[in-house]
């Protein structure tokens, strides 16, 4: 590991995932509007993502827990070397692979969803994950190569040579599948802001799905496929940039990018929802509130 200032890397990042903040889970129902606030914790937790037997599964200080929505009881999954997690964590659609993002630089590994020894997929780093493909064949992820900007890749779960899918200069980040397979929705500064587009899962028929005047982040598609949830900030910040404790908004839109409406606005940012946190039957979305300090 590099040592700067005296700190090795992997402390420096420690320190980063163990950085204070009180944190809200809470659950919102995107037809109502009706807020529940599933648990509280005096520290940083961060990326629900909602698992089929109704847990919620985040991260923490580095580490991976999940938490009983009906009994609050907390457990942490094994996830062996990989003791560096980030928020870029994904459960496949048969609820039975982890696959997580950690280390310094990150890089992609994969185990049982209760844990285990983690097998590493991606050699190559800095590697961060946002997607697997719904038939559990494929990573997509954001990575850098060579010293360039962050751009999409994908590569088979079981291990392989990578595929570049985005060129160009500006960065891409937050490649998702849609449930039916067809396409990889990302964002991206392209256009100046950060926004959201959508591509065919080989990199072609780029579409440009948002243009709200804001900085749009990471495109969560509900399981039925019917709507996309994601993360807005002003344009207060870098468009690179998805800073924590900001004034941000929760929004939605129909999958087509029509119909697109503020679901609340809350202080989150970064840790909020970098992960898919739609519940199973795409009624209810799980997100991380921040309290200011």
């Amino acid at each position: 590991m590099a040592n700067v200032n005296g700190i090795s890397a992997s402390e420096s990042l420690r320190r980063y995932l163990s950085r204070e903040a009180k944190s809200h889970l809470e659950i919102i129902d995107v037809d109502t509007l009706e807020v529940t606030e599933a648990a509280y914790f005096d520290y940083l937790i961060e990326a629900p993502n909602w698992l089929s037997d109704g847990r919620l599964l985040y991260n923490s200080g580095g580490l991976i827990y999940t938490i009983d929505l009906k009994t609050g009881g907390i457990k942490r999954i094994e996830t062996g070397e990989c003791d560096l997690s980030n928020n870029d964590h994904v459960v496949s659609s048969d609820g039975r692979t982890l696959c997580i993002s950690g280390g310094s630089p990150s890089r992609i590994y994969a185990l049982p969803i209760e844990g285990g020894a983690p097998r590493l997929v991606t050699p190559h780093g800095p590697s961060y994950l946002h997607g697997i493909s719904p038939d559990g064949s494929m990573i997509a992820y954001t990575a850098t190569r060579d010293g360039g900007p962050m751009k999409i890749y994908t590569m088979p779960l079981a291990g392989g040579a990578e595929t570049k899918l985005t060129d160009g200069p500006g960065l891409d980040d937050g490649p998702e599948y849609s449930p039916d397979g067809q396409h990889i929705w990302f964002n991206s500064v392209r256009s100046g802001l950060m926004q959201l587009y959508r591509m065919k899962t080989d990199g072609s028929q780029v579409t440009r799905m948002t243009d709200s005047g804001r900085n749009d982040w990471f495109a969560h598609i509900s399981p039925d496929g019917k709507r996309c949830a994601y993360l807005s900030y002003g344009t207060d910040i870098d468009p690179k940039d998805h800073p924590d404790k900001k004034d941000v908004e929760l929004r939605i839109m129909d999958a087509d990018g029509q119909n697109g409406r503020t679901l609340l606005k809350l202080f989150g940012g970064q840790g909020t929802i970098n992960v898919n946190s739609w519940s199973p039957d795409s009624r209810k979305i799980a997100y991380v509130r921040y309290e200011r300090q």
